[in-house]
């Protein structure tokens, strides 16, 4: 067992979980390109892309999981919201999940790299959700909800995702949902798309499990800090880091796809 390597992947997760549950996103934003792009710059093996969709699919299950525990007592999480939305993305990831392993790893690339480019297009368009509003009277339009929670399901599932770094621009521009409670419903709903994934992908056979386990172990440890950090933090603070990260990821991927 190379300790380094389990070093780096601890490294890895520890810091995708941190920010996950920061901005309530499952982490693959960043975990995703990491994985991809560090092993071999450090100079060990390298994943391939189901591989590394496969790794996040597990990791994204728990670091969600501890992010929305973290975030049960603030009374941010619209139930109507998440059941909703949940019930759509479950359906929606399975199918993606199972599905991608019948593509091309640079179908899967490229797939990332379109839905993270919308990710940061809304990032940047005005946003019309009360922030100060009773959260208790919370009001969105449910049907367009579940229509578009089935599309990112599916699109996520694809590269194992769970689209939460899709999800919240999709609440706040779209639903008109306001920041705090976007951000931890989405953790919620990104738990609920992550069974979805995760079973798509150990069907389909690309589950590597001591990367994951060492992932998982990152996630347990870092989101809830990360949740902690993110309730003492301004609101449009929180959107911009989502902004910045979702933007260097983009440029990135893009990078990459164009040059080969």
């Amino acid at each position: 067992m190379d300790y380094g390597w389990m070093m780096m992947l601890l490294a890895i997760g520890f810091v995708g979980s941190l920010v996950s549950g920061m901005v309530g996103i499952g982490g693959s934003i960043i975990k995703y390109p990491m994985l991809l792009y560090i092993p071999p710059a450090l100079g060990f093996a390298s994943f391939s892309a189901q591989e590394v969709s496969a790794i996040s699919a597990v990791q994204v299950f728990f670091a969600t999981l501890s992010g929305m525990l973290a975030f049960r007592k603030g009374g941010f999480i619209n139930k109507s919201l998440v059941v909703i939305m949940g019930s759509s993305v479950v359906i929606g990831s399975f199918i993606g999940g199972y599905g991608s392993q019948f593509l091309e790893d640079s179908f899967i690339n490229v797939t990332y790299a379109v839905l993270a480019l919308i990710a940061a297009i809304m990032m940047f368009l005005p946003k019309k959700g009360e922030e100060a509003m009773e959260y208790a009277k919370l009001t969105f339009n449910k049907p367009l909800a579940a229509i578009l929670a089935a599309i990112i399901g599916i699109v996520s599932g694809i590269v194992g995702a769970a689209g939460a770094f899709i999800t919240v621009p999709v609440m706040l521009v779209i639903l008109k949902i306001p920041t705090r409670i976007a951000i931890a419903s989405s953790l919620a709903i990104t738990f609920i798309s992550s069974i979805g994934s995760t079973a798509g992908k150990v069907m389909g056979g690309h589950m590597l499990l001591v990367p994951s386990i060492v992932m998982v172990v990152a996630s347990v440890i870092a989101a809830p800090i990360g949740a902690k950090i993110s309730k003492k933090l301004n609101a449009k603070l929180l959107q911009w880091i989502l902004a910045a990260l979702i933007v260097a990821t983009v440029v990135k991927i893009w990078l990459d796809i164009l040059m080969k």
